[in-house]
């Protein structure tokens, strides 16, 4: 399976114009939450509408899973706790989406919402413990935050990650999480896009300006990942779990 991610797009909607034009190549296409820009001087409920009907068109051309991040949150929920309410809308297109579990090829997918205090943490957990009992042996999380103390959650002066995510693959040992959130750590010394916690590989596409946003490919059957960006292509082995920390360059 080839799997394309990308995350933090924040409704830079030529990037979604490119991923639009490569999805085919795909088996599936991930969108790891940050979909809108709560910097813009776009109203937000203007930007949803722009990008529901992208991922609408996306979701044309390849298995498409999107998850909420933080700057997605647009509503309170019974909690008081921020949402991204929106995404139902996503759901509603038929488009697996926050809280979703999906089989694609030989993979079990959990999606798994930005999640704003305790209230939605459990319901997290609560996705997650459901999820392991009925996924295979390949499990694959889509997860906005990398976990903490990660060089994938490192923005070149402190991490930034997800502790209770740590504490998760820990207990569980998904074979990936894809995640975004941090954009400067694929570019900083002591970070980077992809990392290992035990046998779990996380992946960090970061983000950049322009035309063509950061992306890794990961082709499961190649076991290979790979990332672009402006800064040139790398490239790691998955199933090289002996290797150092940190992507090999080529």
């Amino acid at each position: 399976m080839r799997i394309l991610l990308v995350s933090d797009l924040h409704y830079a909607l030529k990037q979604y114009d490119w991923v639009l034009g490569e999805a085919e190549q795909f088996d599936a296409v991930v969108v790891a939450g940050d979909h809108l820009d709560i910097s813009s001087t776009v109203p937000v409920q203007a930007q949803v509408v722009a990008i529901v009907r992208h991922l609408e068109r996306l979701s044309q051309h390849s298995t498409l899973l999107v998850a909420s991040g933080n700057h997605d949150l647009t509503a309170r929920d019974d909690a008081g706790e921020m949402v991204a309410r929106w995404m139902t809308q996503v759901r509603g297109l038929g488009i697996p989406s926050d809280g979703d579990f999906i089989e694609v090829g030989d993979r079990s997918i959990s999606i798994v919402p930005w999640w704003d205090g305790p209230h939605n943490k459990r319901k997290v957990a609560r996705q997650l413990a459901r999820d392991s009992e009925r996924c295979g042996a390949r499990w694959i999380w889509v997860y906005h935050a990398p976990p903490a103390n990660s060089p994938t959650s490192f923005d070149g002066n402190r991490h930034w990650g997800d502790e209770e995510l740590v504490e998760w693959i820990r207990e569980y040992e998904p074979e990936m999480v894809l995640t975004g959130h941090i954009h400067q750590s694929p570019f900083r010394k002591g970070g980077t896009w992809a990392d290992r916690i035990g046998s779990t590989w996380v992946f960090n596409a970061g983000r950049q300006i322009g035309p063509v946003p950061t992306h890794i490919i990961i082709d499961t059957e190649a076991q290979r990942a790979e990332w672009y960006s402006l800064a040139g292509p790398e490239r790691i082995e998955l199933a090289n779990l002996d290797a150092e920390r940190g992507p090999l360059h080529g």
